[in-house]
């Protein structure tokens, strides 16, 4: 009689965690190419701005009285925009490829994924911008430290407005996000970034009731610019105010696509 020989038990797969899950979608993200095209599509456009402006700027102009950081970063306002259009595509462009099936059913509870996609978000961008933000301003400066923009690091409000803007632009490419979490399409999320975030506040503000004013400072876009400068804006909202209000956005958009994703198929 000759005994059987033992099958070795198979290997215990590893437990699935909110790290593991944060590592693939680190390496997703930086495997894309649409990732890199956006990230230096922006960085091109703050550096490039910053340096035009800082090399055409005179004294006698119609910017001697805008903000130095302001004036510095003109060219984030177009930055964002791209780096708005990578946060979509974080998402809904998973949805457009199909790739989200194939993520959400290695992560069955499914908001891990979307956690863990903002994370990786928020972390790049708000290290690629600030950094970004630094070079723009000593790159500026070069040029403007013989006129009446010239300014250091270490001037009050000025490392205050570079870490503010970027966090400003992050959290604008949260909200956009969320939005293209919650909508699955990346030419609607767009439409609904640009028209909802970027339009509906110059529309507001337009029109002829004070109540409007008001509402207005704190949108997205309003209250980013109070953060990214260095000096009080005459009727804006404070610095802690917009950025209360940034936050609140963010995760009201991100709030969204949560409950589809536990109540709606990928």
């Amino acid at each position: 009689m000759t005994t059987p020989a033992l099958t070795p038990p198979a290997p215990a797969a590893p437990a699935l965690t909110h790290a593991r899950v944060v590592r693939s979608e680190w390496h997703k993200l930086w495997t894309l190419r649409s990732t890199w095209i956006t990230v230096l599509t922006s960085t091109a456009l703050v550096l490039g701005v910053g340096i035009l402006m800082g090399a055409t700027y005179t004294s006698d102009g119609g910017d001697s009285d805008v903000d130095t950081v302001v004036l510095s970063l003109y060219g984030s306002q177009l930055g964002g925009i791209a780096l708005a259009v990578l946060g979509i595509l974080v998402t809904a462009g998973e949805y457009a490829t199909g790739m989200i099936r194939a993520s959400l059913t290695a992560v069955p509870r499914r908001l891990p994924v979307l956690w863990a996609k903002a994370t990786v978000f928020t972390t790049a961008v708000l290290a690629l911008t600030l950094l970004t933000n630094l070079l723009t301003f000593l790159a500026a400066q070069a040029f403007l430290s013989d006129t009446d923009q010239a300014a250091s690091l270490t001037d009050d409000g000025v490392l205050a407005a570079l870490a503010g803007n970027a966090a400003g632009l992050t959290l604008l490419g949260l909200i956009a996000l969320g939005l293209g979490a919650a909508l699955r399409s990346v030419p609607g999320a767009i439409g609904a970034f640009v028209g909802g975030v970027l339009i509906v506040p110059e529309v507001l503000g337009m029109l002829p009731y004070e109540a409007m004013d008001t509402v207005v400072r704190y949108f997205p876009t309003q209250a980013a610019g109070v953060l990214g400068s260095a000096a009080p804006l005459p009727g804006a909202a404070s610095p802690a105010a917009a950025l209360l209000a940034l936050v609140l956005w963010a995760a009201a958009a991100l709030a969204v696509p949560a409950l589809l994703l536990r109540h709606r198929d990928a």
